[in-house]
């Protein structure tokens, strides 16, 4: 019941954010071996990509911390109370944006909306896998059938 009278408020600022979920709540990163941040989202930053990644980049490095990113494209037509956002970018350049931001954070992307996955480095990484298995299991078969001429 609680969560109804919630109200949002604050600021849009992502890096302001982003600083304060990685200095603040991060303070004891040594004692841990990994640790990942999540980001749920449906926009783009308001502040620049490559300010971003470079930040990124710099507090990843020197200890094992991941930024995951979850987008989710919201349908076109939905009214978002009219909030206007700080700074506009078509679904794939949002895409395009996130991705570069979790590659310098050494994290994983995912890109759903209502009608499924658009894009997801996880099942991306099965799908090799997958492929892999596949090729392999063709060569050993070839493998087989040829020393069975052999015989």
């Amino acid at each position: 019941r609680w969560v109804l009278s919630l109200q949002c408020k604050g600021s849009r600022n992502f890096m302001s954010a982003l600083r304060r979920a990685v200095e603040v709540d991060f303070k004891d990163k040594d004692k841990h071996k990994s640790q990942g941040l999540y980001l749920l989202t449906t926009g783009i930053p308001d502040q620049e990509t490559h300010t971003i990644s470079a930040y990124m980049a710099e507090v990843c490095r020197g200890f094992d911390l991941q930024l995951h990113v979850c987008l989710f494209s919201v349908m076109k037509g939905i009214d978002s109370s009219g909030i206007i956002p700080a700074r506009y970018a078509n679904p794939r350049e949002t895409a395009n944006a996130f991705k570069e931001i979790v590659q310098a954070a050494n994290g994983r992307f995912h890109w759903f909306g209502e009608a499924g996955i658009f894009e997801s480095d996880d099942i991306t990484s099965i799908i090799t896998e997958v492929e892999k298995a596949k090729n392999y299991s063709q060569k050993c078969a070839f493998l087989v059938e040829s020393l069975k001429q052999r015989s």
